[in-house]
Formats: C-alpha cells, structure tokens, sequence
C-alpha cells in the first residue's frame, strides 16, 4: 500500500498514519523524521534543509523532494509507506509521482482528512504539554488530574506557541494556500479519498479501511 495523507494541522495525521502503516506491514515515513535523521547524520541535504529550519523558513520543494526519494528507495519501503506531511506543494505531489513511476509504481491514494476550522481549534488549543518530561494532555478529551500539572512527573504543563490561537490562524492560511491546490492535483487524478477527521480516532480510522478497501475492491472489477 503506498498512500499519503493530508489533512490539516490538528486533524490527526500522524495517529492515523501510524496505525495504518501497522494495518499494511509498511513503514510510516513523516517528513518531520526525515528532515531530523538527514540532520542529525549532517549530509549534505540534511545540513541545507538545517539552515532553512533553523531560520524558521520551510525547507524548498527540491530538497523535500530529494529527501524523501532517498527514504522511499530505502528497503523497508520496497512494498509500500504511508507518508505524512507530504507532499505539502503540487510540486512536491509531482515529484512523487516521478519518483514512483520510474520504478513502474503508482500511488494508492491520497487521503485527506476533512476537519472543520472549529475542531481545529478546539484540538489545537486545548494541547497541553509537560515542561519537564513532554507528556501530552488535552483539557477535553485527556485532561491531568490535577489542572495544569504532568500526571507523570508533577511539572507543570504549557501550551506550545504552536498552539496558540494566533498562531493556528497563521497555520491555516499557510495550509491553505498550499495545500488546496495539492487536493485539487489529486481529485484531478482521481486518487483523492476524503474521510471526515471529525468523529473519534477509532470512528476515524475504520471509516479510512473501509474507504480503501471499497477503493481496492472497484479497482479489482475494472481489471
């Protein structure tokens, strides 16, 4: 299975991701984990795309691509991954498809996780974190027993900036002007399947199974 999946911040990319690699046996690949590794190894390619995240720029289309060329050829993607955070740009989307069909590939779907901006802030700006040992807590839906302070450590919590409301206005409208015309690339080739990121984790993620495997079955009778 080689899929992506989009969605917007706080829409729940990375849990869904993560349990969908475990479901198809393929490795979860995030941009986030690549642009880290290629870092911390210091090559050339992660010592470029430091300079851009070190200056709070996003890392440039050609590099993102690169990167995520290196990790999709490496062997434990040799029958499929579910790729988180990219592509962000068409660019991005057309480098991957140049990747995969130069090895007779093609990819599976497109997933977009369908979120309403209000959720979106009720998700984002309920986000706790531990000072000390990074737990996350959420003031709904996972709140510390003891308000404003780690269940685990006993230090106090903060909200990230990342999760402030000024901050998540300023997310959406760089996601949107990225990442609509990303959907439109792939409805275009009529891989885009849009699931409603709104329900439970669990809701979430059996309707994405159903949704593939309807996908798979159709795709079947048209062979």
């Amino acid at each position: 299975m080689r899929l992506v999946v989009l969605g917007a911040p706080g829409a729940g990319k990375g849990t869904q991701a993560s349990q969908l690699a475990e479901y198809y046996h393929c490795p979860h690949v995030s941009t986030g984990e690549i642009f880290r590794r290629a870092i911390k190894n210091q090559t050339e390619l992660g010592k470029e795309a430091d300079r851009h995240i070190s200056h709070g720029r996003l890392v440039p289309d050609t590099i993102t691509i690169e990167l995520v060329k290196q990790r999709i050829e490496e062997p434990d993607c040799q029958f499929g991954f579910i790729l988180d955070g990219y592509p962000r740009t068409v660019k991005q989307a057309e480098g991957l498809d140049k990747i995969l069909k130069s090895k007779g590939l093609a990819l599976d779907a497109a997933l977009h996780l369908e979120l309403g901006e209000q959720e979106i802030f009720r998700r984002l700006g309920n986000r706790r974190v531990c000072s000390k040992c990074g737990a996350t807590y959420h003031l709904d839906s996972l709140p510390p027993k003891q308000p404003g302070i780690c269940d685990r450590c006993g230090s106090p919590l903060y909200q990230r900036d990342d999760d402030r409301e000024d901050t998540i206005k300023e997310r959406l409208v760089v996601y949107h002007h990225e990442t609509e015309p990303v959907l439109r690339y792939y409805r275009e080739q009529k891989t885009l399947l849009v699931i409603n990121g709104e329900g439970d984790i669990t809701k979430v993620y059996e309707a994405i199974i159903n949704s593939l495997e309807t996908r798979s079955l159709r795709a079947n009778d048209c062979h």
